[in-house]
């Protein structure tokens, strides 16, 4: 089998100024591709699937440059290309062409037609049509001269002959990466096709009842017999459903504490058949992710999920927070807000190794093994979600894996345990568990506000910081408005471990930076220390939500009270995780990486410093800041070199030695726009070095004389946003063109104060360095929906050159820069008012401040 590619992140794919790749690596030929969405959605996924679940060699696969086959009859040239061609042999000719697979049309309906053209003119057996969301599988008949095509439901693997799609053995199944895609083909042929079905979570019970079926079928097949959820050539469609639906009887009569009785699979015959086909070639239960939760997300869609906060963890970030809190058959562990129970999953699946190895260790029989693991998972494993239908799920899985679906309940987990069912109020008790794994709901409009709730919880309480003993003191009521979910499951996770537990959890990357949130860092390490903080890219729960999230382990403060001792705190950057902001999968992924460097920072193994995993003291954290960015060791070393040649200058320390000054604009509201002339400057109107001021949002002059005392605008001034999405760090200076402004509280104004010290046109050029701007990226931090800078300006190093000539050169070419600007900008204004005689301007209108911005 092909190894999935996983470039080294030095490598990443070039992406456009939204993060989206316009150049990727193709899996196949390994050259670069332009990354269309053709590319992205179907030609990459599925010669991965080829290569991975089908096992065919990648020799044998041509991609780049692409196999060309006739386009009709009379065409000699073989003129049309094909996206994928797959060969009989090493030999890539005519006669050994063995599949041909078309990701063009984007129509089922047509694609067919086309697809048979290429067929019908080349010596290819099999077809495949792939726009992405929807697939078909032809096979070539031919009978006197006659060509036929029939639809068949897989296929075969590499080795295998046609005629052996659909008798596979239960040891015969592989694990695929690629549920994604088969789970979205799925959902469109329900969709189009599934009689009396149309609403998602119908289709979502459906399609989870038969992987249920599936997945008994792995656990209780011998592995040389034949696995009953699978669809052989020329059966019916109705043979195919029936096998499913007695599967399912036998799935709803094992676990009828799980399954209702009148629980049934009630899709058509056409449609069992279509879903048969697509999943019985692989094991689900050995497959990379989480189908269940896969399937779910692909069902189920973000209209449902969105507003709930259910934002479903990927498989390698749960092995990431299983890195993190090392779960063993020791161990009491529970998810809180389980889902569909995919750390639970994983947990167990851990959890089995260990007894595994154990086993062969001790030379136990498989009854013994069988008997251990069951052991472990009914006593070891506890979940709890406040959705039912996803409480179920998590159950059913539970159940069809080996046990612990006795474990799983549906209760809201933060509200009083009085108000649970007795069974789950006496299972799940605080200060019982070793391991807490979750990824509570979160989400900018959910809250809490339920008062009973929030008077159990500290952090439902507002916190103020007492400068004289720089701490955090909680009021005696909770916050107005309710308090959200995530951060009172922090303080839920730290009462549901025993002293000395550990905690692998999924919050947003704010609460462990932002002013506003530092009460929550401070009453965290009242009660335990944070031993790991992972960073994840803002692609990781995207189409769903644009949430920048981290992973952190916590660790619970023994039973004698706080070590005293100091300690590491591991730390990780992930730029890519896998997938890209559209949800498709990509083939760069950091997480894989980290875990590894985790597990060797576990292990004791010193780090290369990067951003990929380093260590930081416990003693080394500033104001509570957990952010690995923050601590960045690349851009640390980077300016250790410079010390060699430049001056290292804190821009805070300049201005407490009132070398320059430092203030910020002012806000005039929306009804002030448009009053008069004088430019209103917003953050939107700095760029490359330049004030651009749009004629809508002028103000008066009583506005402008109101402010301009305080703001005391002057040539030379620089501004640089502060608050912003995108635009953080961008920095112009003020001309004698523009030195009339207001401008917003979102910019900082630097002022030199003494030009020998700091030149402004130094100072201009040193903010707008890439050592500089990396340091901004730093140490801006998201709070609600937009990135600030804040007080961190004044961290900001400085590197300024040592020789005196070098400092000259810069500036001059800061001035000439500057200049030019200026130039360009008169010359426009005086082009544009030599269109119309001077004596047909309308004399109440402003000219200078519509073209140039001048007032």
């Amino acid at each position: 089998m092909a190894e999935k590619p996983n470039p080294s992140p030095a490598t990443p794919p070039q992406s456009d100024a939204v993060g989206h790749p316009t150049r990727i690596i193709d899996v196949v030929s390994k050259r670069e591709v332009a990354a269309t969405p053709e590319e992205l959605e179907a030609v990459q996924p599925f010669a991965q699937q080829l290569m991975e679940d089908y096992g065919y060699p990648i020799t044998r696969i041509r991609t780049r440059p692409q196999w060309h086959v006739k386009a009709s009859p009379s065409d000699k040239t073989k003129k049309y290309p094909v996206d994928i061609a797959v060969f009989k042999s090493d030999t890539h000719t005519d006669s050994t062409l063995y599949i041909v697979v078309e990701c063009k049309k984007k129509k089922r309906k047509d694609g067919r037609g086309q697809l048979e053209d290429y067929m019908r003119l080349s010596r290819a057996e099999l077809g495949v049509w792939f726009n992405g969301k929807e697939r078909l599988f032809l096979r070539k008949l031919e009978h006197q001269g006659r060509v036929e095509f029939e639809v068949i439901p897989n296929l075969p693997r590499h080795g295998e002959r046609i005629e052996d799609i659909g008798l596979y053995t239960r040891d015969s199944l592989r694990p695929t990466h690629n549920l994604r895609s088969t789970f979205r083909a799925i959902r469109n042929f329900l969709a189009a096709n599934a009689v009396g079905m149309t609403r998602d979570e119908v289709l979502a019970q459906q399609i989870i009842n038969v992987i249920f079926c599936k997945i008994y079928d792995e656990r209780f097949t011998a592995p040389k017999d034949k696995v009953r959820l699978r669809a052989g050539l020329g059966e019916s469609d109705a043979v195919i459903a029936n096998r499913v639906r007695d599967l399912f009887g036998h799935v709803v009569r094992r676990y009828d504490d799980v399954f209702d009785k009148n629980d049934s699979i009630s899709l058509d015959d056409a449609s069992l058949a279509y879903i048969v086909g697509e999943l019985q070639p692989y094991s689900l239960i050995d497959s990379d992710r989480d189908a269940v939760a896969d399937a779910f997300e692909t069902f189920i869609g973000p209209s449902l999920k969105g507003p709930q906060g259910q934002f479903f963890t990927p498989r390698n970030v749960v092995r990431l927070v299983a890195e993190m809190v090392q779960p063993t058959t020791q161990d009491r562990v529970i998810d809180p807000a389980c889902g569909s129970g995919g750390f639970l999953v994983e947990v167990l699946r851990r959890m089995w190794d260990q007894v595994e190895n154990d086993a062969q260790r001790l030379g136990w029989p498989q009854r013994e093994i069988d008997a251990d693991k069951q052991q472990v998972a009914i006593k070891n494993i506890r979940g709890i979600d406040k959705d039912s239908f996803l409480s179920k799920v998590a159950k059913a899985y539970m159940a069809v894996l080996g046990d612990g679906r006795g474990g799983v309940f549906c209760e809201n987990s933060l509200a009083d345990p009085a108000e649970w069912q007795a069974k789950a109020a006496d299972e799940v008790r605080d200060g019982a568990f070793d391991v807490v794994m979750t990824n509570p709901p979160f989400g900018k409009k959910l809250k809490v506000t339920d008062s009973d709730t929030l008077k159990r919880y500290d952090l439902a309480h507002k916190w103020s910081l007492d400068s004289s003993t720089n701490s955090f003191i909680r009021s005696q009521s909770p916050a107005e408005g309710g308090q959200a979910p995530q951060i009172l499951f922090i303080e839920k996770c730290l009462d549901l471990l025993r002293p000395s537990g550990r905690m692998g959890i999924v919050i947003p990357e704010s609460m462990l930076c932002n002013p506003s949130h530092r009460f929550i860092v401070s009453f965290i390490l009242e009660h335990a220390r944070i031993r790991a903080v992972v960073t994840m890219p803002e692609d990781l729960f995207q189409p769903y939500t644009h949430a920048k999230t981290a992973v952190v382990l916590i660790e619970k403060h023994p039973a004698n009270g706080v070590p005293n001792e100091d300690y590491p705190v591991f730390m990780a950057l992930a730029k890519w995780c896998g997938h890209d902001s559209r949800g498709h999968e990509i083939p760069y992924d950091d997480l894989p990486e980290i875990t590894n460097r985790l597990k060797r920072f576990n292990e004791g193994e010193s780090l290369e410093f990067d951003h990929l995993g380093f260590a930081v003291k416990a003693s080394e954290i500033q104001d509570l800041i957990y952010l690995p960015k923050y601590y960045n060791p690349e851009l640390k070393q980077r300016l250790e070199k410079l010390a060699e040649t430049h001056e290292l200058v804190k821009l805070g320390d300049l201005a407490d030695e009132e070398v320059i000054d430092v203030s910020t604009g002012h806000e005039v509201g929306k009804l002030a726009y448009g009053t008069g002339s004088i430019p209103f400057i917003r953050t939107s109107d700095i760029a490359n070095w330049e004030i651009k001021s749009d004629p809508k949002h002028g103000v008066s002059q009583d506005i402008y004389a109101a402010h301009a005392a305080r703001q005391n605008v002057e040539v030379d001034d620089i501004l640089m946003v502060r608050d912003g999405t995108y635009l953080v760090g961008t920095c112009a200076i003020v001309t004698e063109l523009d030195a009339k402004i207001v401008y917003q509280s979102h910019i900082l104004k630097f002022k030199s104060l003494n030009h020998e010290r700091i030149n402004p046109k130094m100072l201009l050029a040193l903010l707008s360095a890439p050592i500089v701007k990396e340091q901004i990226w730093a140490k801006r931090f998201t709070q609600d929906i937009i990135d600030t800078l804040g007080s961190r300006w004044r961290e900001l190093i400085l590197p300024i050159p040592l020789d005196a000539g070098e400092r000259s050169k810069i500036i001059k070419a800061v001035q000439d820069a500057i200049q030019s600007r200026i130039d360009a900008k008169l010359a426009a204004h005086k082009a544009v008012t030599l269109v119309a005689p001077h004596g047909s301007l309308d004399p109440d209108v402003d000219y200078d401040f519509l073209v140039i911005g001048r007032s």
